[in-house]
């Protein structure tokens, strides 16, 4: 949007947040650079985000449902983190699949299912990668838990490689380190099993002063998505149903929405437009639980921010939908009323979305 956030702040008193817009219309970074050095300057970032692909003499036999989440991640319907687990959020994200592709509805890895989701060929559900050198170099940071400290930070960046590496590929570290042999090397230059999620370049965005290319590239989404008409966010079900102008779901997330103290706005609203590594403005004042000691502070941007790594403003004051720190409490924890999504699936989102998309609420 060009741009009614422009250097505003966006107060979320559900989330009690306010946010900057990241999407302000500046001349791209590139301008008046030598092409050559503009080509060179693309090149190195792109080989930051490029996971070569070993090649397997005897590939792995796959994990079922790690093989069903990781197309279903492909196509859109996503199962949250993908962990290999049979879980409620990769019986819904069957089932939506299934809706939307006019199969029988039964949440479960079935034939015509598995015909369907794989399009009749053998996809690796995992790979054996190497890690670039400079997806390796961070910066690394311990994020305290308090506001008002993590507002000391450069940046709200990961914590170490290996929680890098888990968001890059859509899962958790926990599930990373059950993919690998006992004492796999997690460093620079080292090999490592990862849910087969494709590399992206870096996309080339006009006025990316924040770097949110490189944000869609470190987290294996890609910058062109199918666009929304309108979305849907189920309370009971936890979920957020995109659609596009036939009407036809596109996408589905699995999502956090609100609490007993904060519960979700029921009601038809629109989006009002998209920050992307979005400052996070913290005032205790707004925030219920807040601690009596805290103080209003600004936090940078980063994933492991409050909001993660995007915010899409609502028409309903003070509410938005939003990445988190902590991907795999998606539909397990409550928020401050606000809707959270992966970071990636937030991401995704981001791409799918303009000022005037409508939102239903409902319960």
């Amino acid at each position: 949007m060009k741009n009614h956030l422009l250097l505003a702040a966006l107060l979320c008193s559900a989330c009690n947040v306010s946010v900057t817009d990241a999407n302000e219309s500046q001349p791209a970074t590139n301008a008046g650079q030598p092409a050559n050095n503009a080509a060179a300057e693309v090149a190195a970032k792109n080989a930051t985000y490029d996971f070569p692909v070993i090649t397997e003499q005897n590939p792995q036999q796959p994990n079922r449902v790690l093989m069903a989440q990781v197309a279903l991640d492909r196509w859109g319907f996503s199962p949250g983190v993908l962990d290999g687990k049979d879980g409620m959020s990769y019986k819904a994200a069957l089932r939506g699949f299934q809706e939307a592709h006019k199969l029988p509805v039964t949440g479960t890895f079935d034939q015509k299912t598995g015909v369907a989701l794989l399009e009749g060929e053998a996809r690796p559900t995992t790979y054996l990668v190497k890690i670039p050198d400079d997806f390796a170099r961070g910066p690394f940071f311990d994020v305290p838990k308090g506001l008002n400290e993590q507002a000391s930070l450069p940046a709200l960046t990961y914590r170490n490689l290996l929680e890098k590496l888990a968001e890059r590929f859509h899962t958790t570290p926990e599930a990373l380190v059950a993919l690998n042999p006992p004492g796999t090397k997690v460093a620079a230059g080292a090999t490592i099993r990862v849910p087969a999620i494709d590399n992206q370049p870096v996309a080339q965005i006009d006025g990316d002063e924040r770097g949110w290319g490189e944000t869609l590239a470190s987290l294996g989404v890609a910058k062109d998505q199918p666009q929304a008409d309108h979305i849907v966010v189920d309370k009971s079900e936890g979920l957020l149903r995109v659609y596009n102008a036939q009407n036809r779901m596109i996408a589905q997330f699995p999502v956090t929405t609100g609490s007993q103290h904060d519960p979700l706005p029921l009601g038809e609203w629109t989006i009002k437009g998209v920050s992307r590594n979005p400052d996070f403005h913290y005032n205790p004042n707004l925030f219920w639980d807040a601690s009596a000691k805290d103080q209003k502070a600004v936090l940078k941007p980063g994933p492991n921010g409050p909001v993660g790594v995007v915010w899409i403003d609502l028409s309903k004051d003070h509410y938005g939908i939003h990445g988190t720190p902590e991907p795999q409490m998606i539909g397990r924890t409550e928020s401050h009323g606000c809707i959270r999504l992966t970071n990636w699936d937030a991401a995704r989102l981001a791409q799918m979305v303009k000022s005037g998309v409508r939102a239903k609420f409902q319960a």
